[in-house]
């Protein structure tokens, strides 16, 4: 018995293929699915998703961001900003480099935001006293 795993990503599907288990990584710890586990929602941490045969042979490497992994039936999707296939020693890297970053650069945004809405609301006060 064997699941259809799909990673997709707003430009399209990454990876589509079958899969005997998916191994990822939560919030709260990394978790195996396997075609008889129950239906299952996730919001994935960046980590390595693991998609292998149920023997052990064939597996896939992806490096996700962020995003959420929802297991109904025999279907798992993985949805998420950023990702890439590859190896795994290249890909733990490109976590390292590539998503730590990216979030680095989206905290800096949402404090720029954050200010800029500060100052509008001390202007739309200054002019409602004025």
């Amino acid at each position: 018995m064997t699941m259809r795993v799909k990673v997709i990503l707003p430009s399209g599907v990454l990876l589509d293929r079958e899969a005997g288990r998916v191994v990822a990584e939560a919030r709260n710890g990394s978790f195996c699915l396997l075609p008889r586990h129950v239906d299952f929602l996730a919001a994935l941490a960046p980590g390595i998703l693991v998609i292998g045969d149920a023997g052990g042979g064939e597996e896939s490497y992806v490096a996700v961001d962020e995003g959420i992994l929802v297991k109904h039936g025999a279907e798992v999707l993985v949805s998420t900003a950023n990702a890439v296939a590859g190896e795994l020693g290249e890909l733990r890297q490109a976590i390292a480099t590539r998503f730590l970053v990216l979030g680095e650069r989206e905290r800096q945004a949402r404090i720029a935001l954050d200010h800029l809405e500060a100052s509008l609301m001390r202007q739309i006060l200054e002019g409602a006293n004025g």
